[in-house]
Parts: C-alpha cells; structure tokens; sequence
C-alpha cells in the first residue's frame, strides 16, 4: 500500500509540475501529423477527432527491451504485453490493446496490412485465440514513429479493428544512420539478451530513398518455478512411484531439485532485416516498396518426466535421470509490399499489393515416443525410439490488394470536403502439415505430440471489400467524419459496417470528440481449424477444431462471427504552460466473441462427460495411457461481453532555467470487461458449461483494471534521465486441479519504476545504462491453498509460484546497457 501511495503521489506531482517553470513548449508527439483514423491530409495528432497516440523512434528506443511490443506496452498503458505463454505460445508472445483479444487490434505497416502469425496461442489465459501480427519480425530501429488508433476502425481499415489500429511508420532516410548495440539480464538471473542492430538511409539516384535495417538478438532461458513435488520425499507421496526414494540418484542431476523448469522465458535466436524505397518519378507519381525478412530458432522447457516413466520390457530405463523435453520451433516470416501512388484529375491514388507468409516448423526436442520405445523391445533387448522430433509445420499467408483515392472538394465549408473512396482484396490461407511418424505414433512424442494426419490440412477463404468515407467542417469548429465499408467473405457471407466521427472545438483551449461505429470480426482460419493434443505429466487434452464433425458430437456447429458496437466520448485541452490533455471514456460491445472454451472432461475430472470421450475417439487421437485426466478444449461463439474504460494522455515540456528541460508525461487507462450473456450448453453436454469459472475469470478479471504511467526525460546538454513510474491495478484469476474447487489468485496494485540514464560520450556517441522493473518487483504467488492442492497430489503443477497472467512478468527487474552510435 506505501508504495501504491508513492506511485499515485508522483504522478500528482508531476501534475503540478505542468503548471510551473518556464520556456514551456508544445509536446513534439502530440503535434505530430498523422495518417491513422483519418483521410484528411495534414491532420495532427491534437487536432484529430478520434483519439490517436503517436510514439517516435527516440521514445520507442528508451525502453530497455529491444523489442517493438515491450516498446509499445511501456509506452501505451492500453496496451498489454503478454510475458509468458504455454506451449507454442510462450515463443510468440502477443499483446492486446483496451483489454480485447489481440486478434481485435489490426496492425498496418506504413498504412498497409500486415499478416499475422501462423502460431495461434491455444492454451487457455488472457491472450488464448490470439492469431495476430508477430511485432518481433519487424526491428525497433526500422520504425520512425507508430500511431496508436484507440478507437473502432472497422469501417475505416477492416471489421477486425474493433480495439483500434497500431500503424508502423518506416524510416525512409536518404542520408546518415546508428548502430547500437545492448545487453542486459534479469536481476535473479536467466534472461540474457544481446543486440546488435544497424539502420541506414541511402540516396540511390535522386528523387529516390532506400532505408535499411538489420537486427540479430538473441535471449537466453530464465526459470522462477518451485520444486516438482515428484522429484522429492514429501508427507503426502509416500505411496507414490514418483518421489526421490525410488530413484535416489536424481540427486545427482543438474539443476536438482529444480528439474522442472517450465516456469520461465523462452530462449531464442532472432535475425530480422526490413527495408523502405521508394522513387519519385515528378510530383505526381511515386513508386514504393517496402519489407521485412525474419528467421527465427526458439525454445521452451517443456514439464519434466520422471525416470519411471518409460521402461522397456528387457527393464531398461532410457532415461535414468528423467528428462526435460522442449519445444523448440525454426520460424520464417516474410512480408512485401509494393505499390504506386500519385495525383490524378485532383484525385490522390493509391494502388498497392501486400504479401506476407510466416513459415514455423515444429520439433518436440530431448523427449521419447514412450510407445514407440516399448513396443519395439523385447523381453532381452531394449527398445528404440528418437530423441528429438518432427511435430510437424505450420503456415500461414495473407496476400492483400488496395486500391485508395481521395479528393478534396470546395463546396463552401469553412474546409474542403474530403472525399475517400476504396476496394480491396485479400486471400488467407492457414495450414498445419503432420509430424513424422515417430511423433505420431499411438499418443506420440512426450510433452508435444507430433500432429495426427487428421490435425492436418490446408483452409483458404478469400474476401473483397469496398468502403467510403467522407470528412467535413459546416463551420470552423466542427470537423465530422462518415464511414461506411462492405465486406464479403467466401465462407462467412457478407457484412456492412459504419462509422461516425466529430469534434467541436469551444475554443482553441477545449474541444470534445465522440465516435459511434460497428464491427465485425470473422474468425481467423486458425480458430476454426486448429487440431491438436495438449498434455502434460497427468493430462492430455485434445483442442477439437471446431468446424470438424467431432465438434458435432459436443453440440459446436463450428465458429460463426463476431459482431460489435463502439461508443466514445472524450475531450482535448490546452489549459495553457503547454500542456496538452485528452480524456476518452469507451465502451464496446460484443456479440457471439469467440473465446476458448473451458477444460471438458471426459475421464478424471468433477464432472465428466462421455460425449467429449466420443469426439475424442471421433477427431482421430489416441491418447497417452498414463494419464489420469482427458477432456477436450475448443474454440467457440458463446458469449457476449461488454468492455468499459477511459484513456487518458497529459503532456507537457518544462523547462530547468539553465539545466535543459523535462518533457513531461502521464498517461492512464482504465478498463472492466463483464459478461453479459452466455449461452445455454447444447444438449451434449447437458449438466455441464463450455465455460468453466476459471474461463470466465480470465475474460473478466485477469487484466488489471487500471495503469497509471507517470515519467519525466530530462535532456540537459550531452546528459538525458528517464524516469517512469507505472502503476498496475490489480488483477485475478481462478485455478482448479479437477474443475471441482476454484481458487483465487490475486495480484495486488504494483508500482514499477524504470530509469535510463544516458550520455553522450561524443559527438554521435551515446553510452546508457538502465534498469525495467529497477526495484525488483515481483507479483504475488499464485493461492496458497491451491499450491497445497497440488502438493497434496503430487502434482507437477505445484511447480508455477507465480501467477502467468501477470501484467508486468514473473522475472523481476531487467538492467541493461547500451551503445548508440549515430552517422
């Protein structure tokens, strides 16, 4: 609670602070021109009627992280980083913006769209569905500013932008360029980053630009799990085949007692170049193209199998120690696009065509087809079986096509009417392709199962679009802007969207701003036909794809759309000393949202049900004998919710008489996400819910319900100080080992201090030094009571201590270094 204190302290000091000193100046960020929520040319970010959050490269490189979604999340208090996932999913970690899922924010790359990801995040917790963009595929110093749309765009961009829209902008330099190069580790440990990245500007021939960037970063493991009760003596597994006493040489074994290290980072190995070019032919005509290249190796410790585990009938143990398997993937992810635009007849044109593919093979590595080894011994041989595995690919392309136009009309308006007319196409597809055939064999390889020749295949759709909009001020204090946009999809019909827009400015020190619009999102290709089996020591369920006839069997007809409604209403101020204000109170509104349902049990739970046994058998997996739990996850339409919150930006410059000056920020969001209906279960699952409490939580109470961020940089001569303080609001969630009794887990209200202190050596030469997290917060552990469940039964989750849908990590502080050598 002190420090909950301190925190909002600060920022009511920084308040005041606005309000005093000299040589105030306008914030750089807020006058910036932007191209994001509107077809206005020349439009700055205070002046636009929807709200627009504009971050430069020097804020984006302030943040220790060198990667674009740390640099967004710290700057942008709507916008969640996710820090740890399960599976596949903890290496491509997400975000998503005012509390949605992260498929509800589209991302735009120099105003184009941009893939997403073909690694859809499937285990459940806040970012479960989340199929978007994988911002890490693009360098931070590639970016010259990101424009942050918090508002509905459906209509504007497409009816997946219903959280709002992150626009990259990309450098498009003709002359100089940095190096810099960075490194850091965790405070307690793990987590060793480098990175090396390079950008330059070239002028090839005149009229013409060329910006390239290259990165190579590379990040090590961390762990901050507890012991796995099934390595050790404890009270309560005495009878048990997995405790220390029966295979006492574990002892011996690197890392005992922590032999379970699922609980952590990643590692992984990232090598990503972009490039931005362009050529002005005369003043009407230009050509551009622009792209980005990644490859990707990452890995994640998987749950540890005990020595008992497999044992071959001649009584050999190919693992005497155990073993840690992980899951390791090799991942290409590709994107061009190239375009001409120019001015015709006084229209401004735009026509461009995108193509992006991420490419991500899959390998469960040091693990056994227990199986597959006992099958293929004997009563006097030992059995055989690989070590590391093929679990198989997956792909996914995006191929769009734009056409845009605009045209600005006198019609005797206090400004021109723009009018903006557009047409696009686009073809999807996603894929999965199977795991060898050892990884595939009966319930396949420990930890990952490779996918099943039922799992794979290959699903297109195609849809066109086509949108209008037009901006106008009757009279000079009124801006209004109308959208509207028509979308027809090969699988899922067609759908009409709107938009309206407007602010009043009362004078050159107040205006107001409001929206109204409605969206429509369908869902990704990889919701509607992920198939896989997810286990664990104890457990393995099967995600059922949920356009497959196994879905009948639990009464699921497959993903139908999503529809929403957007309100807001908010204020822009300049109270004077240079301070700039907005205020933005939201609501929306979601109709039939796909979410991940709960766990349903067919076999070791509460409550169990035999037609999820039936879809079991039916999609095709056979399931690891030795587990005591089965049941089926899937992806479905069954509920509505309604989000609510409020964003808020103030800026300010101040000036320190003859010690330089302090560009001075705080930003807040407050967001509550409440179900507001569920759907009655079908008839299959009769006594049971798709959506368990723990589902339910997750939509509800998992992000925190506000963060505050305060901060000040202080630049005076070659020295710069970056201080921020960011206040998270507290946050819940549920668990449960059998679905019988749920516990709350409960992080409270948190402050974490960042500070970078930087200089330059040199003209050119910048050294700094900085610290995430610089006092080590941790989040509260997860529910004693819960914890004491799993120890109680020897259960390999006891091992997670801190809960996964923390806000701010489970590794504490990060320190760093960094050279910036600019040219």
């Amino acid at each position: 609670m002190k420090k909950t204190y301190l925190g909002l302290l600060a920022g009511a000091s920084m308040l005041a602070m606005f309000s005093a000193g000299s040589a105030l100046a306008q914030d750089t960020e807020m006058e910036a021109v932007i191209v994001t929520g509107t077809r206005t040319t020349g439009l700055r970010a205070v002046d636009s009627p929807a709200p627009v959050q504009v971050l430069d490269a020097t804020a984006l490189q302030r943040v220790g992280q060198s990667d674009l979604i740390q640099a967004i999340a710290q700057n942008v208090p709507s916008f969640n980083a996710q820090a740890f996932g399960g599976d596949t999913a903890n290496l491509t970690l997400s975000a998503k913006l005012r509390g949605l899922s992260p498929n509800h924010a589209l991302v735009l790359v120099n105003g184009k769209r941009r893939h997403g990801t073909a690694n859809l995040a499937v285990l459940g917790g806040p970012f479960q569905g989340g199929a978007t963009a994988d911002l890490n595929f693009i360098p931070l110093n590639a970016i010259d500013h990101v424009e942050v749309l918090q508002d509905g765009a459906a209509a504007q961009y497409g009816t997946d932008a219903i959280a709002g829209v992150i626009n990259l902008i990309l450098k498009d330099n003709t002359e100089g360029g940095n190096i810099i190069v960075s490194g850091g580790e965790y405070i307690d440990g793990g987590g060793k980053t480098g990175d090396f990245t390079a950008n330059i500007g070239l002028k090839p021939m005149e009229n013409a630009y060329l910006d390239l960037t290259f990165e190579s970063r590379w990040h090590s493991s961390s762990f901050r799990g507890d012991v796995d009760p099934r390595v050790i003596n404890t009270p309560y597994n005495t009878a048990s085949s997995s405790r220390l006493s029966r295979y006492p040489d574990l002892v011996n074994a690197e890392h005992y007692p922590y032999l379970n290290r699922i609980a952590g980072d990643a590692e992984y190995r990232l090598n990503i170049g972009a490039f931005n070019a362009g050529y002005r032919f005369s003043d009407t005509l230009e050509i551009y193209t622009f792209g980005t290249y990644g490859s990707k190796y990452g890995a994640a410790f998987e749950n540890y199998r005990v020595p008992n585990l497999v044992i071959g009938r001649d009584g050999t143990n190919p693992y005497p120690q155990g073993f840690s398997p992980k899951e390791g993937i090799w991942e290409d992810d590709y994107a061009i696009t190239g375009g001409l635009k120019g001015v015709t007849a006084g229209w401004n044109w735009d026509l461009s065509s995108t193509w992006g593919k991420d490419d991500i093979s899959v390998h469960t590595l040091n693990s056994i087809n227990r199986s597959l080894y006992i099958d293929t011994s004997t009563a006097t041989t030992p059995g055989s079986s690989p070590r590391d595995f093929h679990a198989g690919d997956f792909v996914g392309t995006q191929w769009t096509t734009t056409l845009d136009l605009t045209h600005d009309y006198e019609v005797g308006m206090a400004t021109p009417l723009t009018l903006a007319l557009g047409a696009e196409y686009r073809e999807d597809s996603y894929e999965i392709r199977p795991g060898d055939v050892g990884s595939r064999y009966k319930e396949g390889s420990q930890s990952y199962p490779g996918f099943q020749l039922t799992d794979a295949g290959k699903h297109e759709r195609r849809n066109w679009a086509v949108y209008a909009d037009v901006a106008f001020s009757p009279i000079e204090p009124l801006k209004l802007d109308f959208a509207v946009r028509h979308e027809d999809f090969s699988d899922f019909g067609d759908t009409t969207v709107y938009k309206a827009t407007g602010r009043y400015d009362f004078s050159d020190m107040l205006a107001i701003r409001g929206t109204v619009s409605t969206g429509f999102r369908a869902p990704t290709l990889a919701e509607s036909y992920y198939s896989a089996t997810n286990v664990s020591p104890t457990s393995a369920f099967v995600q059922l794809p949920p356009n497959s006839a196994a879905a009948r069997l639990v009464g699921v007809n497959g993903l139908q759309p999503e529809k929403s409604t957007n309100f807001s209403v908010g204020f822009v101020a300049h109270p004077g000393w240079g301070v700039t204000a907005t205020l933005d109170a939201y609501q929306i509104e979601i109709e039939d949202r796909i979410v991940g349902s709960g766990s349903l049990y067919g076999s070791g739970g509460a409550f169990n049900i035999p037609a999820v046994t039936a879809a079991i058998i039916a999609n095709g997996n056979s399931l690891d004998p030795t587990v005591t739990q089965t049941g089926i996850n899937i992806f479905t339409n069954g509920l509505d919710t309604r989000t609510r919150g409020a964003d808020l930006v103030v800026t300010a410059t101040t000036g320190m008489f003859d010690k330089g000056s302090v560009q001075w920020t705080f930003t807040a969001n407050w967001n509550e996400t409440e179900v507001t209906k569920i759907a009655a279960p079908p008839a299959q699952l009769t006594g049971a819910s798709l959506f368990d409490p723990g589902a339910l939580y997750t939509l509800e109470k998992s992000s925190p319900k506000f963060r505050i961020v305060g901060g000040g940089v202080w630049n005076w001569g070659p020295l710069s100080i970056n201080l921020k303080e960011s206040l998270y609001g507290p946050s819940k969630g549920i668990g449960s080992r059998t679905g019988a009794v749920y516990y709350q887990t409960r992080i409270k209200t948190a402050v974490i201090t960042d500070l970078e202190v930087s200089y330059e050596m040199v003209e050119g030469v910048r050294v700094s030094v900085g610290a995430n997290n610089l006092f080590n917060t941790y989040p509260n552990r997860i529910n004693g009571l819960l914890r004491d469940d799993y120890l109680r039964n020897n259960s390999n989750a006891y091992v997670t201590q801190y809960p996964t849908f923390s806000p701010f990590g489970i590794n504490g502080g990060y320190y760093y270094a960094k050279l910036n050598y600019r040219f």
